[in-house]
């Protein structure tokens, strides 16, 4: 249930209605919660929800073409998706923070690159790719901030949840 609420949670803060810096969203750490915590049957739905969302807001909201580098950002999804599977049975913070760092940088990669290839912005040559690497790097940073943060929240949430139940447990009560 909680991974559900988390991609929800992703979906409506990156609207308008919900003030945020540029890119810092919890939408890489509700994808890779889902991938870990939800249901293996139901991966499609944070996929289909946030893509949906992507149309909305690119179309109705910004008013902008949706262009095939949008198709990018659909293929990170499912692949933030895949890796969060790979922390459903041996979680720890060392492979959740990895895979947190690893959400934000491939997304900074790619995403940049989709924008050099795809668009007239930057010119198609090396120095024009740095070009859009370099002004894409304040973006990063609250890429960055925002999957680590969100991710160690969502991530923790529940181990927290878990330490304050067994706190509340009467220790040693005899059975009866």
């Amino acid at each position: 249930m909680l991974a559900y609420l988390f991609v929800i949670f992703a979906v409506v803060a990156r609207m308008p209605f919900m003030p945020h810096p540029w890119n810092f969203t919890p939408v890489a750490a509700a994808l890779l919660y889902f991938g870990a915590r939800g249901s293996r049957r139901q991966l499609w739905l944070p996929f289909v929800l946030l893509a949906a969302s992507d149309v909305i807001l690119t179309k109705f909201v910004y008013s902008y073409p949706l262009t095939w580098d949008q198709l990018v950002v659909w293929v990170w999804y499912a692949a933030i998706l895949w890796l969060g599977t790979r922390l459903s049975e041996n979680a720890n913070w060392l492979r959740i923070g990895g895979a947190a760092l690893a959400s934000s940088v491939s997304f900074f990669v790619l995403s940049n690159f989709a924008v050099w290839a795809s668009g007239s912005m930057y010119p198609k040559t090396m120095s024009g790719l740095m070009t859009c690497y370099a002004a894409g790097l304040p973006f990063f940073r609250r890429t960055l901030a925002g999957d680590m943060l969100f991710t160690a929240v969502m991530f923790g949430l529940p181990a927290a949840a878990k330490v304050i139940v067994r706190s509340h447990k009467p220790q040693g009560a005899a059975a009866a």
